[in-house]
């Protein structure tokens, strides 16, 4: 099959090294990959939709076949009208399984035809999660080893402009 459209949706609130690795592997599986940044009405996040899809489309810069969309409501009417016939999602833990499988299952019955793909960070970066970088970048830690200089920058940004550095 030609042209196989994979979205790869989060709230990459902020986008990892994780994250990062995820839309490397899933380049070398699919024509094309949108990473779709979700508006995230159920989570109270750190920056705003239009910070998060700025900050990925500066990290995936480099990949021509990777493009960057903002969206709002369910992930499932997305996909659909961006032609898709894949969804990534990545799978850090065997804590994630759980409800990665539930969710796969829901998205399933709700589009038959859309493959979920899971796909695994590298080693080193398998324990990183946004909300792990949120919180220690909030009390003043370092994160550069979980994030890209551009993120690491807009996090250093964020917080001073919170006052809490």
């Amino acid at each position: 099959m030609a042209n196989v459209i994979a979205v790869y949706p989060g709230t990459f609130d902020p986008m990892t090294l994780g994250h990062e690795d995820v839309i490397r592997r899933a380049c070398q599986l699919f024509d094309k990959v949108i990473v779709a940044v979700a508006a995230g009405h159920h989570k109270k996040a750190l920056f705003t939709l239009q910070e998060r899809i700025d900050m990925a489309r500066e990290i995936v810069k480099d990949y021509p076949d990777v493009t960057v969309e903002g969206f709002h409501g369910l992930v499932r009417d997305f996909v659909v009208s961006r032609g898709g016939k894949a969804m990534v999602r990545g799978l850090r833990a065997v804590t994630d399984f759980d409800y990665e499988f539930q969710l796969a299952g829901m998205n399933r019955s709700l589009m038959p035809d859309v493959e979920t793909v899971f796909l695994t960070p590298s080693d080193k970066y398998q324990f990183i999660s946004s909300t792990f970088v949120r919180e220690i970048a909030m009390l003043g830690g370092e994160v550069d080893k979980f994030v890209s200089p551009t993120v690491q920058e807009k996090l250093a940004m964020k917080v001073r402009s919170l006052g809490r550095e």
